[in-house]
């Protein structure tokens, strides 16, 4: 039977890859009381234990471990770093107190260095737009929108599939799935496009879902890309339930609001929950600037489907989460894995995560939080790729330390 190992065993229980059997059995014990359902409530706790017994499993039998080093041993390209994850705390030193305080882990997530160099064009799109046609983006906003869609036809090659779907109060295919080839058709078929009707989001969303599908796969970048200038009449929760089923699909869903009349809550709630991303704009020229921005962005993609796990200890709380590079944006903490999209080969995606902590009383260093990150890299032979980190911080009584003397303090010369 093949062994998995796209996962690196020795690095989820926090032990060497010489460890001895004692060495693991006591690493997995820590990991359970940290971090078993049992122990600790929080989701990302649940999932990170599992992966832990998983990883337990295989080391902690003689043989499986033999085997699973040798498939390591064997694997092309295993040491390659493809991406990075650096966590700094807001403060590497709490304070005794008696109540809770906050405390902030910036997420760096980056690209491997000289990672463009492994960039041989873009990445194939398995792009759909869903295009609002409703009587009020009559006029220049059509026109614009138009415009945009001329300019990605034109962008994309035969290897990319894209379909285009327009909506008002119904839906209408007007470019099926498929290979980008006769460019001049697919431009002749956004031209018949004519505002009428209501906004009615969910069944443009849908029918543009299902176009992706036709051509979904790892190697490519699947993504839905939805415009709208209003409210819909209706459908937000069923908006929900396909933008949950498409994150479970790989497949991200982007949303832009033009004007002043679309709601901006649904529409960010909309794409966190794929880790695509929302923007605002108050300009028919800028439609045509952002669609063409966020094309390029995902063809630029080096790790797709990207995923974070935040496992708290058991005493501390998970309060916030926000994305605040490339694109800022609130996000969702539950469920996890919580989305995030994808890494550009170029360009670092930072996150903030805002966690309570408990009254602390016991002086010396505790730890604070696993934080995991995963994604299928694209350019790679072996699509999985994941990384971890464990955080610390010092617990310091600093009453008593403003009291004792700097044993470096200079003395005045007498």
């Amino acid at each position: 039977m093949a062994v998995d190992t796209s996962r690196n065993l020795y690095a989820i229980l926090g032990v060497h890859p010489e460890a001895t059997p004692d060495d693991i059995r006591e690493a997995y014990r820590i990991a359970a009381r940290r971090f078993h359902p049992d122990a600790n409530p929080n989701e990302g706790a649940g999932l990170q234990f599992r992966d832990i017994a998983a990883a337990y499993e295989v080391l902690g039998n003689p043989q499986r471990r033999y085997s699973y080093d040798d498939a390591r041993r064997a694997a092309a390209n295993n040491d390659v770093q493809y991406f990075t994850l650096r966590v700094t705390p807001s403060k590497r030193v709490l304070s005794v107190l008696d109540e809770p305080q906050v405390l902030y882990l910036l997420l760096e997530i980056s690209p491997m260095r000289d990672a463009a160099k492994l960039k041989k064009r873009d990445v194939p799109l398995n792009l759909t737009l869903v295009l609002d046609r409703s009587k009020s983006m009559r006029g220049m906003r059509l026109e614009k929108l138009k415009i945009a869609a001329h300019q990605i036809i034109e962008g994309l090659s035969e290897a990319d599939r894209l379909a285009i779907v327009s909506f008002s109060d119904r839906s209408e295919v007007l470019i099926p799935a498929g290979p980008v080839t006769d460019k001049m058709a697919l431009r002749a078929q956004v031209n018949l496009m004519r505002a009428d009707g209501g906004t009615e989001i969910f069944y443009g969303l849908q029918a543009g879902l299902e176009e992706v599908r036709k051509n979904l796969s790892d190697r490519f970048v699947n993504h839905v890309i939805l415009l709208t200038d209003g409210r819909t009449y209706g459908g937000e929760e069923r908006c929900m339930e396909l933008a949950e089923k498409a994150n479970e699909e790989g497949i991200g869903i982007s949303a832009m609001g033009i004007g002043e009349e679309w709601n901006d809550e649904f529409l960010d709630a909309l794409a966190s929950r794929t880790g695509g991303t929302s923007a605002y704009i108050n300009s028919p020229n800028a439609v045509v600037r952002f669609l063409n921005e966020r094309v390029r962005s995902l063809g630029d993609t080096l790790v797709e489907r990207l995923k974070l796990v935040v496992a708290p200890d058991a005493d501390i709380e998970v309060e916030s989460l926000f994305k605040l590079q490339p694109n800022p944006q609130p996000l969702d903490t539950s469920p996890q894995p919580i989305p995030l999209g994808s890494l550009e080969f170029t360009r670092t995606l930072s996150c903030l995560v805002q966690l309570q902590m408990p009254p602390s009383t016991r002086v010396g260093f505790r730890t604070v939080a696993r934080i995991s990150v995963s994604g299928n890299v694209l350019v790679a032979e072996q699509q999985a790729y994941e990384v971890l980190s464990d955080i610390s911080v010092e617990i310091s009584d600093t009453r008593r330390r403003k009291n004792r003397p700097c044993p470096f303090s200079m003395r005045s010369a007498s």
